[in-house]
């Protein structure tokens, strides 16, 4: 069973990393081996409780969210050129997760792989930072500059993090300033690619596991893991962009490896 302690501190976990560029996934994953939750209830747990951390972006970014639903009804050009763009850039995930879902589950929900992906990833990272950081910090495009082909690549680059430990953070925002997006607006992207790729996601592990996760927590264990995913979450966001402005990914980069490295020893029989 999902005891509602076992839930806040997953919900807490999900909203702090979320974000981040450093697998929200892997640390939800290595976090339910350590409190002994191992079915596919808590797997789908892990999923569902990310609507939490979605509705912290929603409301975060409300502006952008609500010229998007104007540009919908053709009202707002701008809003109407970022919805296209975060459609395209969630096409290339959305389908390589549906025809995947089943075989990254069985096989990649695992701490060996996470731990590769978290290691991998550091390194990825510090190197991105020192050789493409510059030139991101010095450019004055905006996320409204994002082109179609752009919003392609980064949608295909997000398929990378389907392999949990990766970080859907991680690749959207290096493949954001590897086209030259400042640091701020490439978090934005990330953030706001984050609603319909996650949101479609959840709903997806909603439909198929909701049945068994309802048999193992309660509505009082999933109110607690929502509601802490969604404010730790919002607190995360704020002062990300803050820190990655001023500092940069390498940070990130290096707690990844130190991560992977401490887990990896804890795992050694």
């Amino acid at each position: 069973m999902i005891q509602p302690l076992d839930a806040i501190l997953l919900g807490t976990v999900e909203g702090l990393t979320e974000f981040l560029p450093v697998s929200s996934t892997g640390h939800l994953i290595l976090t339910a081996q350590l409190l002994g939750l191992h079915s596919e209830a808590a797997k789908t747990f892990e999923v569902v409780i990310q609507a939490g951390a979605l509705l912290a972006a929603a409301a975060l970014y409300r502006s952008r969210v609500a010229a998007m639903w104007r540009g919908l009804w053709g009202a707002d050009p701008a809003g109407r050129n970022l919805l296209l763009n975060l459609l395209i850039g969630t096409a290339p995930a959305l389908v390589a997760g549906l025809l995947f879902h089943r075989a990254i589950k069985a096989h990649l929900f695992a701490a060996g792989p996470v731990i590769l992906a978290l290691a991998v990833g550091g390194l990825v990272m510090i190197g991105v930072d020192r050789w493409v950081g510059p030139r991101a910090r010095a450019s004055s495009r905006t996320l409204d500059s994002v082109t179609r082909k752009e919003a392609l690549l980064i949608g295909l680059a997000q398929c990378v993090s389907l392999w949990p430990g990766t970080s859907r953070a991680m690749v959207t925002m290096l493949a954001g300033l590897g086209l030259g997006l400042p640091p701020a607006a490439a978090a934005e992207l990330s953030f706001l690619l984050a609603l319909p790729t996650l949101g479609a996601a959840t709903l997806f592990d909603a439909l198929h596991g909701g049945s068994v996760l309802l048999q193992e927590a309660s509505a009082v264990s999933l109110a607690c893991g929502f509601l802490f995913a969604a404010v730790v979450a919002a607190a995360a966001m704020t002062g990300f962009v803050r820190y990655v402005v001023r500092r940069g990914l390498a940070p990130f980069g290096w707690y990844r490896i130190g991560l992977a490295a401490a887990v990896w020893s804890l795992a050694r029989p």
